[in-house]
């Protein structure tokens, strides 16, 4: 392990996608260079992932001052937390330049641009410098869908970037009146993450702040109500851009709540954390009761993807251990599964020339292996036992019954409504009468099939044996609650507020 590793992971693939920006490369050239550098961004997370150490801190540091005057940092780190979106990424994004062969070269070189800025968010210690990727993460997702999307991409493209434009321009506002209240309490610039934490943070000014922060990461989620922008852009954009914001923006948004909103302004978080788990549960519920009346399998599945988010949102807003470790589990097992049915779901369209469910059934007995790696996706994403979604969905529900019963008994309740409506499309493009446009559904290939079959034996490692996982995890996990919960507990009994006890168990 070399010194600088996060920094590699982060700008390979950020040279590597302007460079094929910048040169006349062809689309089978830029998608080489793709698979080659996604591959070397791979390899260097399973060495990150087997030096890590579980220490609850932030390991891998890198720390050399950039603005010095302003007292910004080019400050990376990685912990529990950070580590898994990382992996995620990094284990998925390769598969993209295996299956997909036909994108032309601007498609594949903002692919490379996104993942890098990604791993740059997710690794940033430095609230400027975790703004700066933030943006550049979100600028090749707007041309990829811009160019390269579905008939209706331009209305859809205009929304997404209303909405994550005006949730940018929020948190940079909060992010500069973080600075100014660390220059006014302690005579210093600084943005560190670790001393924005410091800060001391009262009044009506900190709660707009801390909506500032919360409507931006709400916006990427994306959490209710704040999800209008979702099904166009889900729809309309192709596939591999699909894949990235389902699979790895949306984590990157309660990544962000993890990080930046429940350490700085922890008693805002704790003022209003019944509000947000409502919002989390009414975003579940509408979200799986618009999946049910889609008849476009890849807007169902949009729709059940948002409901899932809410899921995972709820997890950090119940404020316990459990059910944070819980959500953190399962924006790994969630980014899995759901990534897999995007990139099937991009698979039926490709080859059907369709995305309706009722042109298509009969592909079971035309593709068994397709049909098998589906199901098994699938069930992972609503939760079944013996897969990834169930550990982390069963830790948030028992954190939301804890948190508020009624919470948690309505959380648990909507789950079932994901059960219904993914079966239902199962059975029917999976099993009913062969219809024309599926009549010559071929199933995959050797070189397709060996592509997905590691990450649906993840599926199964993280449901059958989640201890390797939740090892590394937890300590973080603790060590974020260990540092809040005192002043959680303070605003809990100065707003009377109905909050659990945050009780943190030290070896």
């Amino acid at each position: 392990m070399f010194a600088h590793v996060l920094s590699v992971i982060i700008f390979l693939p950020i040279i590597a996608g302007l460079l094929l920006l910048a040169t006349p490369a062809s689309r089978n050239i830029a998608r080489f260079t793709g698979l080659i550098v996604s591959l070397a961004a791979l390899v260097l997370s399973l060495d990150l992932y087997m030096g890590f150490q579980s220490t609850g801190h932030l390991e891998f540091v890198e720390n050399i001052p950039w603005i010095a005057s302003l007292g910004v940092s080019y400050a990376l780190g990685v912990d529990g937390i950070s580590l898994f979106i990382l992996m995620a990424g990094s284990v998925l994004l390769p598969m993209v330049y295996f299956v997909f062969a036909t994108k032309e070269k601007g498609y594949y070189a903002n692919l490379l641009i996104v993942q890098g800025a990604m791993a740059g968010a997710v690794c940033a210690a430095d609230m400027i410098l975790f703004y700066i990727f933030w943006e550049v993460m979100l600028l090749p997702v707007f041309f990829m869908l811009g160019l390269y999307g579905g008939p209706k991409r331009l209305p859809a493209t205009l929304k997404i970037t209303l909405y994550t434009i005006a949730g940018s321009l929020l948190m940079l506002a909060a992010i500069v009146y973080l600075g100014v209240s660390y220059h006014t309490q302690f005579n210093e610039w600084s943005f560190a993450l670790d001393k924005m934490a410091q800060l001391n943070l009262t009044g009506r000014v900190a709660a707009v702040a801390f909506f500032g922060f919360m409507i931006a990461f709400a916006i990427k989620i994306p959490l209710f109500p704040f999800h209008t922008w979702l099904p166009d852009a889900y729809t309309e954009a192709p596939t591999a851009t699909t894949f990235v914001l389902s699979a790895i923006m949306a984590k990157i948004g309660v990544y962000g709540v993890i990080r930046f909103v429940v350490p700085v302004f922890d008693v805002e978080f704790a003022r209003f954390a019944v509000l947000l788990a409502y919002s989390g549960v009414i975003g579940m519920m509408y979200c799986g009761i618009a999946a049910i009346t889609q008849k476009d399998f890849k807007r169902m599945l949009a729709f059940s993807s948002a409901s899932h988010m809410g899921v995972i949102a709820l997890g950090v807003f119940c404020m316990n251990l459990q059910a944070l470790t819980g959500s953190i589990y399962q924006i790994v097992a969630h980014a899995t599964s759901t990534g897999v049915l995007f990139l099937f779901a991009g698979m039926l369209e490709e080859r059907t020339q369709t995305r309706t469910i009722a042109d298509l059934g009969g592909i079971a007995a035309k593709a068994p292996v397709f049909a098998l790696y589906f199901a098994i996706a699938m069930l992972a994403s609503v939760g079944l036992p013996g897969t990834s979604g169930f550990i982390g969905e069963f830790m948030i529900i028992l954190g939301a019954v804890k948190f508020n019963t009624a919470v948690g008994v309505l959380a648990g309740t909507t789950l079932i409504i994901g059960v219904c409506y993914m079966l239902w499309m199962f059975q029917r493009v999976f099993f009913e009468t062969a219809k024309p446009k599926s009549e010559n559904f071929k199933d995959l290939s050797l070189i397709e099939g060996l592509t997905f079959l590691p990450v649906i034996i993840l599926i199964i490692v993280m449901g059958v044996y989640p201890q390797p996982f939740l090892s590394k995890i937890t300590p973080s996990a603790a060590l974020q609650f260990a540092q809040t919960a005192p002043v959680v507990a303070q605003a809990a009994s100065a707003t009377n507020a109905h909050l659990p006890e945050l009780t943190i168990e030290q070896k």
